[in-house]
């Protein structure tokens, strides 16, 4: 029996928690996570951590609650995580995601991305078909899950080849 091939890559889509609405004169990015978010990125991290599920490098949103996702991470994981803040991750569309992904560098061979809907979403619809997009997310991409997606080949600053989903975390699957 041959033996299984190892995935080149490994890709960890994270959307961001549930999020708390604005309050009044607060700016979309300083929204913080509510109560339910919190919670739902530490059970998804923990989900993370016991299977595990570990990234050589976290690229996060400089958004307030994508940080506090991602901490929830380093918590769950290592406090030495390394975790570093991209700003065009925060309004960038799916050229500035599938740029971030594909410009790491070579010998990096598990990448986490923190960020936001609807271009997580598209980010994953792009790399699985779209039946399997569906599949996993029929109802969307949930605030705080997380796509585990194995590469045969690397992805490049210009192309994001096709990947397989080997994992979905999602907080709601986890019965509170």
């Amino acid at each position: 029996m041959p033996a299984a091939v190892a995935a080149v890559f490994r890709l960890y889509l994270l959307r961001h928690a549930k999020a708390a609405w604005a309050l009044p004169g607060q700016k979309d990015f300083d929204r913080t996570l509510d109560d339910t978010g919190f919670a739902d990125a530490e059970i998804v991290a923990g989900m993370a951590a016991d299977g595990g599920m570990r990234p050589d490098l976290v690229l996060c949103s400089t958004a307030l609650r994508c940080r506090q996702t991602a901490d929830a991470f380093r918590r769950a994981m290592t406090e030495d995580l390394d975790i570093r803040y991209v700003d065009e991750l925060y309004a960038g569309g799916a050229s500035v995601y599938r740029n971030v992904i594909g410009s790491q560098d070579s010998g990096l061979s598990a990448l986490m991305v923190v960020g936001h809907n609807p271009v997580i979403e598209e980010i994953l619809r792009e790399i699985l078909s779209e039946e399997a997009a569906i599949e996993a997310a029929p109802a969307g991409y949930p605030p705080g899950a997380l796509a585990v997606i194995d590469f045969d080949m690397r992805p490049s600053a210009d192309m994001l080849p096709p990947g397989t989903l080997t994992a979905w975390l999602d907080p709601d699957s986890h019965g509170r």
